[in-house]
């Protein structure tokens, strides 16, 4: 029995069939399958189907080829007139089909009567397609849609191996820092509103970088118009780090929180800043208002060309650890603790604030810590001398992320150096020694304190850290008991003032 392929799904037909039994399409035209094996016509003649194969019989070019696999050699009589063929596709009717059952096929536009001459004057017209090339699902619409509109069309084998996805597809890309700049300050005086609709009066810049200004501030009334400010107002650019750290301050940060772990601890003091206002200005600039806090460590530090002696440090490492207890069981982490964003109250120096929460991240997201997974997110952010290996690699930031920050800054503010100190242009080289120092604490200490005695408080803070897992919660109670013991042997209290002008770099 001669058998015949169905032009739309591809299945055998039988002799006498009007309409596919697989797919339901009527079929092009009538074919006579019991008629003899002959040219439709004198042009065109008879065609042959051999291991897959389409001939003619006369050797002669024809105007339309398929490749199509089959097992055996069938004689095929073609349809006049000669009707374009579609590519295959599947219908709900039609059986699934493998990659492997996939076939080539290779379709050219109608043939007409001028096309037909042509082409017995000069078979070379008709020639092989050079080169084939990988389909996608998009592209085979596409390449359907172009079947109809009359362009020839090649389709790839489904042996072809696939193409070669570029480096800017491959997932885990290394993302690349976005660095938004706040632009030019603008001038004391002005007037901003936050969302409540309070006026807020630039009274004073205080500092300014690249990404953010600080401005000394008053809430803006008639008998208002002095120079004394008990505000700050810290602005950025719309959408910059400061939109992150609004965000914290709102979900993690809110007074009654603070207030209700306070009571909870039997605390007397937490050093959480309380956001008093925020808002847009001129469609550009984010701003979050804050009580006055101070001066900031950095800023202290810098004036009095000191280091922090042993109780000074102590004293400011058990305050920020309160602070740290209270946002990570908050689901969050501070990711950037270093001296700009230590605060200590002018009014009672007992008091020290954690600002700074631009890089702030949700840990723990619904009570499900994050995974270990480098690359995720944009590598070395934040202050490069002091930031966890994990956001060296761009690996989500975790507890122990934050404690090993702090290590860093208590090893920094007592002795004024850090292995890494002047490779802070190669964020790379600096992340390479941190990571070696991490399993090598004793010679951390020795390259920091060379000569002087080694803080034993310190050594057993720093031993905790680095070998806490990355997922682990922290013992925060052991840690306080170890600095607060330390502490009180050294004479000092979280009850006294925190002793700035104490120590020189000289002095070690």
């Amino acid at each position: 029995m001669h058998l015949h392929y169905c032009p739309q799904c591809g299945t055998k037909l039988q002799s006498g069939f009007k309409f596919c039994p697989s797919c339901g399409e009527k079929l092009p035209c009538a074919v006579d399958f019991t008629a003899p094996v002959e040219a439709a016509s004198s042009e065109v003649p008879p065609l042959i189907v051999t291991d897959g194969i389409i001939k003619t019989a006369a050797n002669t070019p024809p105007m339309g080829t398929a490749q199509l696999t089959v097992g055996d050699s069938v004689g095929l009589t073609p349809p006049s007139p000669v009707f374009h063929r579609p590519p295959l596709r599947r219908t709900r009717n039609s059986a699934p089909v493998t990659r492997s059952e996939e076939t080539s096929i290779l379709v050219t536009p109608p043939v007409t009567a001028s096309s037909k001459r042509a082409a017995d004057q000069s078979p070379k017209s008709v020639r092989s397609p050079r080169r084939r090339h990988a389909v996608t699902p998009k592209e085979d619409q596409v390449k359907e849609s172009q079947v109809k509109e009359g362009p020839s069309v090649e389709l790839a084998s489904p042996v072809s191996s696939p193409l070669p996805r570029s480096p800017s597809t491959v997932k885990g890309k290394v993302k690349k820092a976005k660095r938004v700049c706040v632009g030019e300050p603008l001038q004391e005086g002005e007037e901003l509103c936050d969302t409540t609709g309070r006026k807020w009066r630039l009274v004073k810049l205080l500092s300014q970088s690249e990404a953010e200004l600080f401005y000394g501030v008053q809430q803006n009334a008639p008998a208002a118009q002095t120079s004394d400010y008990k505000c700050i107002l810290k602005l950025g650019a719309k959408d910059g780090k400061i939109f992150n750290e609004q965000n914290f301050l709102q979900r993690a940060a809110k007074p009654s929180s603070v207030d209700k772990w306070k009571k909870q601890a039997k605390m007397d003091f937490l050093g959480v800043p309380s956001c008093v206002g925020f808002g847009l200005h001129s469609d550009s600039y984010r701003f979050l208002i804050f009580p006055n806090m101070g001066q900031t460590l950095q800023s202290a530090m810098d004036e009095g060309g000191v280091l922090l002696s042993e109780t000074a440090m102590l004293q400011l490492a058990c305050r920020i650890l309160d602070v740290l207890e209270f946002i990570h069981t908050n689901e969050y982490v501070h990711a950037d603790i270093h001296a700009e964003n230590v605060y200590i109250s002018p009014a009672q120096q007992t008091q020290v604030y954690l600002s700074g929460y631009g890089h702030a991240f949700r840990y723990c997201p619904g009570g499900r810590h994050v995974e270990y997974r480098e690359g995720s997110r944009t590598p070395h952010e934040g202050a490069i001398d002091f930031i966890s290996l994990e956001s060296h690699k761009g690996a989500g930031p975790s507890r122990r992320s934050d404690l090993q920050a702090l290590g860093y800054c208590m090893l920094h503010w007592h002795t004024g150096t850090l292995p890494w100190s002047s490779l802070t242009h190669t964020p790379a080289q600096v992340s390479t020694e941190k990571e070696r120092f991490m399993k090598d604490i004793p010679g951390l200490l020795s390259h920091c304190f060379r000569k002087s005695k080694v803080s034993g408080a310190l050594q057993e803070y720093l031993s905790q850290v680095m070998d806490l897992p990355y997922s682990d919660q922290p013992d925060y109670n052991a840690l306080r008991a170890g600095l607060t013991t330390a502490l009180q042997k050294l004479g000092g209290s979280l009850d006294k003032p925190v002793d700035l002008q104490v120590k020189t770099p000289g002095s070690r």
